[in-house]
């Protein structure tokens, strides 16, 4: 089976084998898979589960292809192009960010490297919440390690030729779950009590991404500062990579750290304040300025 479902239109500053190396930084991921031609990613639509490919063979549209599964009803289909859209930032307009990083010392290589990059974002709230809460304070590969485990042991799982492909769990999955369970998966008391405390939330809807979208930026990261186990670093994740704000800024980043210190030349890490001071200049395009920086690590 290789259905075309829909295809979408590309904006200008779009490069997709640019966001295909982005979406091939770890060998660890297990929510989608990653070739030289696209990506392939299940999904569970109309409460069925689907194999969905997308390839961008002539650099214009973006195709949609089911691999495996029933043709979705078309409100599930509606959903699918929505959330291919904010997986990928395709609605936003990117030349004000170029303009400024061109004149930009830092980030001006890195822009005309990695040209058409867009912030890959993480849709759904729960999972962006648990993706932010696994990589506090922990290396890259140990984050990547803690999600492959928690999807393996509560996700929907599909196989389809040779290999395994997984689906995020929802949160409704954690309401019997103890705290001891995640902690065998390698979690602190602290991460696993935070998981679930954010499952409960949002399963219950007193936590939404709808909620958050309508407040301002600043509001909603205090709604999300509310959170046990949630601080300021998290809350800038989940803004940045979830909630399509930005201008937001996670100055406290080991990782934005070290690639300012690496790319400015400096002798130490930048601080956290040395950092806010120098994003002065990023006006409302800190996220990607983030994003893009992200690039000189890996």
């Amino acid at each position: 089976m290789n259905d075309l479902l829909f295809e979408l239109p590309l904006p200008e500053l779009f490069d997709f084998d640019v966001c295909l190396e982005y979406l091939k930084r770890s060998p660890l991921e297990c929510l989608y898979r990653t070739d030289q031609e696209g990506v392939t990613r299940y999904f569970k639509l109309d409460n069925h589960p689907v194999l969905i490919r997308l390839t961008v063979p002539g650099g214009s549209r973006m195709r949609v292809t089911l691999l495996h599964g029933a043709i979705p009803a078309s409100d599930a289909l509606e959903w699918l192009a929505r959330y291919i859209a904010e997986w990928f930032d395709l609605d936003r307009d990117l030349a004000p960010f170029y303009r400024l990083a061109e004149a930009d010392p830092l980030l001006g290589p890195l822009a005309a490297q990695h040209r058409g990059l867009r912030i890959v974002g993480i849709p759904d709230l729960f999972e962006a919440l648990c993706w932010a809460i696994l990589g506090q304070q922990v290396n890259l590969a140990f984050a990547y390690r803690l999600k492959r485990q928690l999807t393996a042991a509560y996700g929907e799982a599909l196989e389809w030729e040779g290999h395994t492909y997984y689906a995020f769990p929802g949160p409704e999955v954690f309401a019997e779950v103890p705290q001891e369970e995640l902690c065998a998966l390698q979690l602190t008391r602290s991460k696993a009590r935070t998981v679930l405390d954010v499952a409960a939330l949002t399963a219950s809807g007193a936590l939404s991404r709808e909620e958050l979208l309508n407040l301002s930026p600043e509001a909603a990261e205090q709604r999300l500062l509310q959170i046990r186990g949630v601080g300021p670093w998290t809350s800038q994740y989940v803004r940045m990579r979830c909630l399509d704000d930005p201008s937001a800024f996670p100055a406290g980043d080991v990782g934005l750290q070290n690639a300012v210190k690496f790319l400015a030349g400096m002798d130490r890490k930048p601080t956290p304040a040395e950092l806010l001071a120098l994003a002065e200049r990023w006006g409302g395009w800190e996220a990607y300025a983030t994003f893009y920086l992200w690039r000189a690590l890996y």
